[in-house]
């Protein structure tokens, strides 16, 4: 599929689904539009939304784009969705909820299915991300799936990582000692009017108190918010805009974008070098030494080295 990039550059919606589509549905390793829009790319600020399922990161983010806008700040989203067991595309439930933003041209929300990612993100989700770079939008904003594990992903994708949860997550709270704590720039406590918002919040302190962060780190933060009525969005938009300060002053902003480009030339030669190890003879003497019937004879060091001979 030939990539317009001039239509790209000049945020023409066409050449943009059109990329992402090519981005969603390609399977190989061509990095072709990686290298066609590289010169146009680390300009957008690219911000993270996790939590478990019901926490309401949709909602919340509605609320940030409709800050961004009155900014005049051109915002695409990446919203990542399970994908349909019956059609392997997107299931497309939080596009609905972001539904009023669809006649604004200074919005892009696409739907990414996660195709069996581990993470919240879909494998793609970093070269949709680089399009909407190049097309000139200001924020990139990933919505991830709920799926209650550390999303690694979304820290490795996003310079600010958002960690939404409710004032009901105490289970989910003590699972950020698994790593969840690690991601968050700003915790968020939505539906913050239930009962139990404080003592979050609390919890949250008291866990983030126990660290002790380097000169030039950012400290995360714990903020209460309610989405439905925009409830203390304000201060997560001015505390969204610091930690941007934050990184743009420490360097940290372009380092992110150079990680990320790292991280994509070595994704690219894992999978080579794995595509080209595992030839037929290889799967074949695995599958063979594997099928013996006495499992105790099987000595997995001695077929490791079998197979880096052949």
């Amino acid at each position: 599929m030939k990539i317009d990039l001039d239509g790209i550059l000049n945020s023409r919606r066409l050449a943009i689904t059109r990329a992402l589509s090519f981005v969603e549905n390609s399977d190989d390793l061509d990095m072709a539009l990686t290298d066609a829009l590289f010169q146009h790319l680390g300009h957008a600020y690219r911000v993270g939304i996790t939590g478990p399922p019901g926490a309401g990161k949709s909602s919340l983010a509605d609320r940030m784009i409709e800050y961004w806008r009155s900014k005049d700040k051109r915002v695409a989203v990446i919203s990542v969705d399970p994908t349909s067991p019956f059609t392997g595309g997107a299931i497309l439930g939080d596009r609905v909820r972001m539904g009023q933003h669809y006649s604004d041209k200074g919005v892009f929300i696409r739907s990414m299915a996660t195709r069996g990612s581990q993470g919240g993100l879909a494998l793609r989700t970093q070269d949709a991300a680089d399009v909407f770079d190049a097309a000139g939008f200001d924020i990139i904003l990933y919505e991830t799936v709920g799926v209650g594990q550390v999303e690694l992903d979304v820290a490795q994708a996003a310079d600010t990582t958002l960690v939404v949860l409710v004032p009901e997550s105490g289970d989910d709270i003590q699972a950020m000692k698994a790593g969840l704590m690690e991601i968050a720039d700003l915790f968020v406590i939505n539906k913050a009017d239930r009962q139990g918002a404080n003592q979050a919040m609390v919890q949250i302190q008291s866990m983030l108190a126990m660290r002790h962060p380097e000169e030039g780190i950012w400290s995360p933060e714990v903020l209460k918010t309610n989405a439905l009525n925009a409830e203390g969005t304000a201060t997560l938009m001015e505390r969204l805009e610091a930690h941007q300060q934050f990184l743009l002053e420490q360097g940290i902003f372009r380092q992110n974008f150079k990680d990320r480009i790292i991280a994509k030339i070595r994704n690219h030669i894992d999978q080579h070098v794995m595509d080209q190890f595992w030839t037929a003879e290889k799967t074949d003497v695995l599958n063979g030494s594997m099928a013996k019937d006495d499992a105790g004879r099987i000595i997995p060091g001695q077929i490791v080295k079998k197979l880096l001979q052949l």
